[in-house]
């Protein structure tokens, strides 16, 4: 009887909660119990020395202003709560001369980053409110002289006369699935990621736009179910790799004249023109053109009167040229220009004529957002991976090229908003270790002035947990190849115990998963299974990005070959470790990270025990032109990159436990990858688990949607690894 008391109380006292050791779960995960406080919105005005930040909760709004210098709160230009009309604030954008905000209410998403709205104009001095359109409408934007606004309808561009209240109708043959104008197809939006196809010059009497007759693409068509007696079926032009893209033509309308004219381009092969910018002199448009393996560039300059087309830059690669959405024009016409042409992006200054001035930037290190040009100073600001391709920070070099200064001393993620007089910038730090924060820092010695906003709380609150550390590590695999990695080990670490290892990745061209950042979604349910015993790890193989050009292009015309194998070699590798049980490795990886992790348990069986792949493509022939042909070319010319590694060839391997996720409404990849898959799956005679989500994208979220996969993911794991 006392041996039997002493064990119940032993059995109750560790029954009982232990501070330190409080246990995530993915409740709070997905319910938002980890999310960070920040700057909703912020932009800095250009005219004066202030910035706005959109505050207020779900269903209302306001448009705060404050000044730089003291970072104090000026006035509140509107609040949703003095409009009927407004339920909240979308989002809002300013008219050159900032006296007038455009406002988006009600907005629906169509694609990943096109939607419409109601839109308002709101008049700062007069506090008046008028609706712009009675119908919701796309991307509207102030002209340069402040008068007039343009905007996408049904395929369509308008422009609305703010004097008179009038508006004008300035294209006609808009058809859904046929003709678009001003407004960018599925496939320009997705993989050269714009949506308004039109821009007005700096006089305002001139507007640029490019026209999609997407007639001849092939149509792709979903159902949609949402619990009606019938599914209704979407349909939308989407080009799949080798098949027909929309025919592009760049047009120009003259607003005083009411005229338009179509732009020829001779002899420059203009098959993609994924960018058109006015430059400073008012009736010169730059265009970048691009051919259809996007390995040759054209900047072009158009004059808006006389459509005549001057050459300015033309750049060439043996793999592929990115195009770049840092062009910047100084008053000279002179520009700014970002490119990897000596095998790492940098920045560099030509004359108005193409004639290069000088590079920049040098070094075997790659600049990754460019801020703007201070004209006062000549000052340059940017952010690069010169302190390790992990971190980010800001930095201000001449445009001589010379008195380089970093701007930003904390080890991390550094990001920048800049004062309109580059006097002062807004950093945002995160780490591994620190959630975000934002300060205000000087922008000609980087010195803090003031801190705005922190998560110290929730770091605080975070230490309850006893959260495992996210270890940055190199691993060299047998074959040489040093890669970027991280490593979560369990909880209450034991090196004598062997652990199971769960592997994360992306792996797809340019990006980057080890990054010295705060934490995502993601990372919350990482640290969940390290609390429960796994070990968990990520490395960026080669393909990714911020290591230069070499190390990114190396994947040209066969996506997943060299992936895989870091992959299946990091395996080993981490496999070899004392404390990992290399018989349990399982691997998980969404988009082209679920490509990955198909790929990995087929061609790495005798390596992975289980592997999770969420909306993969499983056949590169399924998916779309610009992307697929960007680093494979088409299939007519390149089968055997296209066959060689794609999944779906190579389901016969298949020995390990395999779940295989998909949304059916996924405009991007579609659920024809899975579903095609799970075909070749049951042919081989193949045991896997699989789950549908009905009605959502590629995303896979609304409602309960995450919580319900992620734990359909974490039993499976549990279960299989």
């Amino acid at each position: 009887m006392k041996n039997i008391k002493k064990s119940l109380y032993l059995f109750l006292l560790l029954s009982l909660p232990v501070l330190g050791q409080q246990k995530i779960t993915l409740e709070e995960i997905w319910g938002g119990a980890f999310r960070t406080k920040g700057m909703y919105s912020l932009e800095a005005m250009k005219n004066t020395n202030q910035y706005t930040v959109l505050n207020g909760g779900w269903g209302s709004g306001q448009i705060d202003l404050y000044d730089f210098a003291t970072l104090e709160k000026v006035s509140t230009i509107i609040s949703s709560k003095d409009f009927s009309e407004l339920d909240g604030i979308d989002s809002y954008t300013f008219s050159p001369d900032e006296k007038k905000v455009l406002i988006a209410v009600n907005s629906e998403q169509i694609f990943r980053h096109s939607f419409v709205a109601d839109y308002f104009i709101y008049d700062i001095a007069t506090k008046k409110l008028v609706r712009l359109s009675d119908d919701k409408v796309q991307e509207p934007t102030f002209s340069a002289d402040n008068s007039k606004v343009a905007y996408g309808y049904n395929n369509n561009l308008y422009v609305y006369d703010m004097a008179t209240g009038t508006t004008k109708q300035i294209t006609t043959d808009g058809v859904k699935n046929a003709v678009i104008n001003g407004i960018t197809d599925w496939v320009y939006e997705e993989e050269f990621a714009f949506v308004r196809a039109y821009d007005w010059n700096a006089a305002g009497d001139k507007i640029a736009y490019i026209r999609f007759d997407e007639s001849e693409v092939p149509e792709f068509s979903m159902d949609i179910y949402q619990g009606g007696l019938y599914p209704q079926q979407y349909s939308f032009k989407y080009p799949k790799a080798g098949e027909n893209n929309s025919k592009v033509s760049l047009h120009v309308y003259d607003v005083k004249n009411n005229t338009t004219q179509k732009i020829a381009f001779a002899n420059i092969d203009a098959y993609y023109i994924p960018r058109i910018k006015w430059t400073n002199d008012e009736q010169t448009l730059s265009v970048q053109l691009i051919n259809r393996h996007q390995n040759d560039l054209n900047l072009v300059f158009v004059n808006g009167n006389s459509g005549k087309v001057t050459p300015v830059l033309h750049e060439t690669d043996k793999a592929y040229v990115d195009i770049t959405d840092n062009l910047t024009f100084l008053n000279d016409n002179s520009f700014i220009w970002t490119s990897e042409k000596d095998g790492y992006n940098h920045i560099y200054h030509y004359d108005k004529t193409g004639k290069l001035i000088r590079q920049v930037t040098k070094g075997d290190w790659e600049v990754t957002a460019y801020y703007g040009f201070d004209k006062k100073t000549g000052n340059i600001f940017y952010q690069s991976v010169e302190n390790g391709s992990i971190n980010r920070d800001v930095y201000r070099i001449a445009l001589t090229g010379k008195n380089k200064t970093r701007l930003t001393q904390k080890t991390g993620t550094n990001d920048a908003t800049f004062s309109p007089n580059f006097e002062y910038f807004i950093n945002s730090f995160s780490s591994a270790q620190v959630p975000t924060s934002y300060a205000l820092l000087n922008a000609k010695n980087g010195k803090e002035v003031k801190e705005i906003a922190n998560n110290n709380a929730l770091k605080d609150r975070l230490a309850n947990y006893n959260l495992p550390t996210k270890e940055f590590t190199t691993i060299k695999t047998d074959k040489g190849h040093e890669l970027n990695a991280w490593i979560i080990k369990p909880a209450n670490f034991d090196s004598s115990k062997k652990y199971p290892l769960f592997m994360y990745q992306y792996s797809g061209p340019g990006s980057q998963e080890v990054a010295n950042k705060w934490n995502s979604y993601n990372d919350y349910w990482f640290l969940m299974l390290a609390q429960q015993g796994y070990v968990v790890a990520c490395v960026d193989g080669r393909g990714t990005g911020f290591k230069g050009a070499d190390f990114k292009k190396v994947t040209y015309k066969e996506l997943g070959k060299y992936e895989v194998e870091d992959q299946i070699d990091a395996a080993k590798v981490l496999g070899r470790y004392d404390y990992v049980d290399a018989s349990r490795i399982g691997i998980f990886g969404w988009s082209f990270g679920g490509f990955m992790s198909s790929n990995c348990i087929l061609k790495g069986n005798d390596v992975f025990k289980m592997a999770i792949a969420v909306a993969p493509v499983t056949n590169w022939r399924f998916y779309d032109t610009v992307y697929t042909e960007r680093y494979m070319q088409t299939p007519q010319e390149n089968a055997s990159g296209y066959d060689d590694n794609s999944p779906i060839n190579h389901v016969s391997k298949l020995e390990g436990s395999y779940l295989l996720i998909h949304g059916t409404a996924d405009d991007n990849v579609h659920v024809q990858n899975t579903m095609l898959m799970v075909e070749a799956l049951v042919q081989a005679n193949k045991q896997f688990d699989w789950a549908i989500y009905p009605d959502k994208n590629h995303g896979i979220y609304g409602g309960a949607t995450r919580l319900q996969l992620f734990t359909k993911m974490t039993n499976f794991i549990k279960e299989k690894l």
